[in-house]
């Protein structure tokens, strides 16, 4: 009884120091960092525990990021885009990755799974990278990247839709694969046109 008192007061402790210790660490890595601490700690608590294994965790991690940089170009590709088909693309991407990213969100918070709160470095980098453009640069180098990362995001939904331990993951990836290869259907044929 008492081992398992210091455990429970001891854990948002570790959760804090964990937290501090990771200031220079990006979102993403702050938030596998925590879900890390969050399954270091398993039995302390059912509600501080993850109720996920680290394959999981990290998949919604990087799914979050993900879409969030996929809402936030959407977004930069309806004020920066010069053909209207682009433009409904980023439309697309604002609508689809929004209500992903929603679901996602009520998922982690049923599983104890940390999000993170921003863009990972990398998706930042892609987003710095096309801000810098304008016209026609913008409209080709954002439908070039809008392939290249939803073959990306295929390739991880499928591994995870086959793979993932967790049933509500599983079925999560499973749900908006379909979506996401719709996006690349439609910018492979806009990058072509382009």
């Amino acid at each position: 009884m008492k081992k398992n008192f210091l455990l429970l007061i001891a854990f948002p402790f570790a959760i804090w120091l964990v937290a501090c210790n990771n200031e220079s660490k990006d979102s993403v890595e702050k938030a596998d960092s925590v879900n890390e601490a969050k399954t270091d700690t398993a039995g302390t608590s059912a509600k501080n525990t993850i109720a996920v294994d680290k394959d999981c965790s990290e998949f919604m991690v990087r799914a979050a990021s993900g879409g969030m940089m996929e809402v936030e170009l959407g977004k930069l590709a309806l004020e920066k885009a010069k053909n209207q088909r682009v433009k409904d693309f980023g439309a697309m991407m604002v609508r689809d990755h929004s209500k992903g990213g929603d679901e996602l969100k009520g998922l982690a918070a049923a599983k104890n799974v940390t999000l993170p709160a921003t863009v990972g470095e990398d998706h930042q980098k892609h987003m710095d990278d096309l801000n810098k453009k304008s016209g026609l640069d913008f409209d080709k180098a954002y439908m070039k990247m809008m392939v290249d990362d939803h073959k990306e995001d295929i390739s991880d939904f499928e591994k995870a839709s086959q793979n993932a331990t967790d049933a509500d993951v599983k079925a999560w990836a499973t749900k908006t694969l379909p979506i996401l290869r719709t996006h690349l259907d439609s910018a492979q044929a806009i990058n072509k046109k382009l």
